[in-house]
């Protein structure tokens, strides 16, 4: 199974507002970057949607590390938030419905077809990927 590095970042102005996201794929000596944005969205769709459509764009189940430096997308797995809303049929630990189901849904089945291991890194610092996703992110929300 292939080991592929990613690194994702979201970014939004209002919150919501526009936004944007962006996502770099590493194997071996390969990248590829990644963006995109909406017009009208919220910082933890973007920092989401990036982790999404980086994992969307392999074309076979690969190994995976993903970096972000979203405490909410890492939180969602590295504290297993996921597994009791599922449980709790997609409930918060306050019983209201979780937000953004349909993105976490997705990311989940995502994570069924990749061994996805998440790892949270400390944004606007010296990772200069990270700062490259941030980059990308923040181009795309510009164009709105």
């Amino acid at each position: 199974m292939e080991e592929v590095t990613l690194y994702t970042d979201g970014a939004c102005s209002g919150n919501p507002g526009p936004g944007g996201w962006g996502s770099i794929l590493m194997l071996g000596e390969n990248r590829k970057e990644i963006s995109g944005g909406s017009p009208n969205t919220t910082n933890n769709i973007m920092e989401l949607t990036a982790v999404i459509e980086g994992l969307k764009i392999l074309k076979r189940p690969c190994k995976v590390q993903v970096f972000s430096d979203s405490a909410y997308v890492v939180n969602g797995f590295v504290q297993k938030w996921i597994y009791g809303w599922m449980k709790n049929n997609w409930k918060n630990s306050s019983g209201e419905p979780v937000k953004n189901k349909e993105l976490w849904q997705e990311l989940y089945s995502l994570t069924k077809i990749h061994e996805v291991t998440f790892n949270k890194v400390k944004g606007h610092s010296t990772d200069e990927f990270n700062n490259r996703c941030d980059e990308l992110a923040r181009m795309e929300r510009d164009k709105y």
